[in-house]
């Protein structure tokens, strides 16, 4: 369950794309322009947001699409701080430092915010993370309910990260992320569903903090040195 769960945290880091930031030609590969006149639109849409809050629905499959487990939870974000609320854990980033708290464990792990790091976390995508990090092709569109969306793959330019391709669904009117599933290289398929998303939500600092007070107990395992 540790590894499940630790599985689960890294998803969520890496799936909000919803954040994502502007898109641009990458010099080390041809980008397909279509595909860049929806991510552009994408971009638009999330870089006017203040605040986001919204909640989430990631499900795990194994390579022959049996499911693995599923988890819903909310995730919050204003500049460069987060706080992502899952079942039985909480992730709280100052933009520094990020805190893991363990429910079952009453523990909570202290790291550095690490950029060089496989993961993504949610606030890069307000930044250009996305100039050098991908190459995307537009894959078509198809109607989900009474919706259109648009299909755009994305690679990883790094050959060294943990997946090896995304698909993004994006509404095609609205301009606003559907889901999002990648391909990790064990085999594992991972789908995050968003929806009730809010782009000026009024979040404070207290709330994107982690506060050992609300947690008596907890013990601090701190990683940062």
């Amino acid at each position: 369950m540790r590894s499940y769960r630790k599985g689960i945290i890294v998803c969520v880091l890496l799936s909000s794309v919803f954040f994502m930031a502007r898109a641009q030609n990458n010099s080390l590969g041809k980008n397909d322009p279509e595909a860049k006149k929806v991510l552009d639109g994408l971009s638009a849409k999330l870089k006017s947001y203040k605040a986001v809050q919204s909640n989430f629905t990631l499900k795990v499959e194994d390579a022959k699409g049996k499911l693995q487990g599923s988890k819903s939870g909310i995730v919050y974000v204003k500049g460069n701080k987060y706080h992502i609320s899952i079942t039985g854990q909480e992730v709280y980033s100052d933009g520094k430092d990020v805190w893991t708290y363990d429910k079952n464990s009453n523990e909570v792990t202290i790291t550095k915010n690490d950029p060089s790091t496989a993961t993504i976390s949610p606030e890069k995508f307000f930044t250009s993370f996305y100039d050098k990090d991908f190459l995307y092709k537009l894959n078509g569109e198809a109607k989900v309910g009474a919706r259109m969306v648009q299909e755009v793959e994305l690679t990883p330019v790094d050959k060294t990260k943990s997946f090896y391709k995304a698909l993004l669904y994006i509404d095609k009117t609205q301009h606003t992320l559907v889901s999002v599933k990648w391909f990790d290289k064990s085999g594992n398929h991972y789908t995050l569903e968003t929806n009730k998303l809010n782009g000026n939500a009024a979040l404070t600092d207290a709330q994107l903090a982690f506060n050992k007070a609300k947690y008596p107990g907890v013990e601090e395992v701190d990683l940062r040195n």
